[in-house]
């Protein structure tokens, strides 16, 4: 039985920490970054509305479709998020996705197994730019993987079931309006190391996590119009 010794173990959690220690850093200095920015934008704007704004509540997410030799994905996040500021969003996400993968033998060539997934989750989920265009992404969540294994000469099937906590940190470009809409494009990887976690394979290596799509915001509530003259 192949066994991964201490020290390359000691050294890849070791590795893992310092990636989600600089994840947390880049959010807090973009948070630093902007706060001034977002200060100065207040006091320069006197006349901007105060407290909650329905206008800028967003709803939208993104979809996601893979496929390869002997294996298929596809995939939903939605969200659903207000901006608080120019430089800084946050919310809720889901997702929803489906894994299948054959496994091939090395010597005949054949299909000897099929390992498939169902995972659903829900997260929250903090988005700062530190310009315009670029945001970071900490995204703490739950998920629930539902696996079915099938060996293919004998038809017999092994089905568990499992949950895994996950703490995505990513990286993107945006184009965003706020009151407006905004799309998205992401790469990140699940900085926790569950085994279980859908983020990352057999190997417990993780796997990049590409996402792109799309946000819309309300519309502000429209005050009726009074009725009859005014005098």
């Amino acid at each position: 039985m192949y066994k991964i010794s201490a020290a390359p173990l000691r050294s890849y959690q070791t590795y893992k920490m310092k990636k989600l220690i600089l994840s947390i850093l880049i959010l807090m200095s973009a948070a630093a970054l902007h706060a001034q920015y977002n200060q100065q934008y207040n006091t320069n704007n006197d006349d901007a509305p105060k407290g909650f704004q329905k206008q800028n509540v967003f709803i939208g997410g993104s979809i996601s479709l893979g496929f390869g030799t002997g294996s298929f994905g596809v995939g939903a996040n939605p969200e659903i998020g207000y901006s608080f500021a120019q430089w800084l969003d946050g919310g809720i996400a889901f997702n929803i996705n489906y894994n299948s993968q054959k496994y091939i033998d090395p010597y005949t060539g054949n299909y000897t197994d099929r390992v498939s997934s169902f995972n659903y989750g829900a997260g929250v989920f903090v988005r700062a730019y530190p310009v315009h265009f670029l945001f970071v992404q900490l995204q703490p969540e739950e998920n629930w993987i539902t696996y079915n294994q099938k060996d293919l000469t004998t038809n017999l099937q092994l089905k568990s079931h499992v949950s895994a906590t996950s703490l995505i940190g990513g990286i993107g470009y945006s184009q965003r309006v706020i009151t407006q809409g905004s799309y998205f494009f992401m790469i990140g990887l699940d900085l926790l190391d569950n085994v279980n976690s859908p983020y990352r394979d057999q190997y417990n290596h993780a796997e990049p996590i590409i996402r792109g799509g799309f946000d819309v915001y309300l519309h502000p509530s429209r005050k009726p119009k009074p009725e009859g003259h005014i005098l």
